[in-house]
């Protein structure tokens, strides 16, 4: 089975990443990290009177892609000291986050999507983080939503 395990660092998707392990066994699995770029208005406010270039989208850009490859890597660790076989991937968010995850879902033919919510629960929808309740809406493949802690 191909499984896709969306990773931002947060408590929910560190718990996501156990529960895959202990779901899944020990199958080969692709851990995602969908970061958002940093947008062009950003370097404007970074500029002051003293500093009006401030940094530039290509300083920004490269920043935030080092950011997510660090926090991709943090995930790939945990996977790694509970078991898993993985690899992993960086994806520039080009729309939306949850869409860039069923874009690599589709791509890899992905079985099942493991996810965290930010919500105590997954049965209550208020409760569902953005991203977890966009794929619930609009995925053709399972979902499987890990909330933070045990509910």
């Amino acid at each position: 089975m191909s499984t896709l395990i969306c990773y931002d660092g947060s408590p929910s998707a560190r718990r996501a990443v156990a529960v895959a392990r202990q779901s899944l066994g020990s199958d080969r699995v692709t851990l995602l990290h969908v970061f958002n770029p940093p947008a062009a208005v950003l370097a404007d406010s970074f500029s002051t009177s003293s500093s009006p270039s401030g940094p530039n989208d290509d300083k920004l850009e490269h920043e935030g892609l080092a950011r997510a490859q660090q926090v991709a890597q943090e995930g790939e660790q945990l996977a790694h000291s509970l078991g898993l076989e993985l690899d992993v991937r960086v994806e520039r968010n080009t729309s939306s986050v949850w869409r860039a995850i069923l874009d690599v879902a589709l791509e890899q033919d992905a079985k099942l999507i493991v996810v965290g919510t930010h919500g105590a629960t997954a049965v209550v929808p208020a409760l569902l983080g953005s991203v977890s309740s966009a794929l619930l809406q609009h995925s053709e493949v399972p979902v499987l939503v890990v909330p933070a802690h045990k509910a």
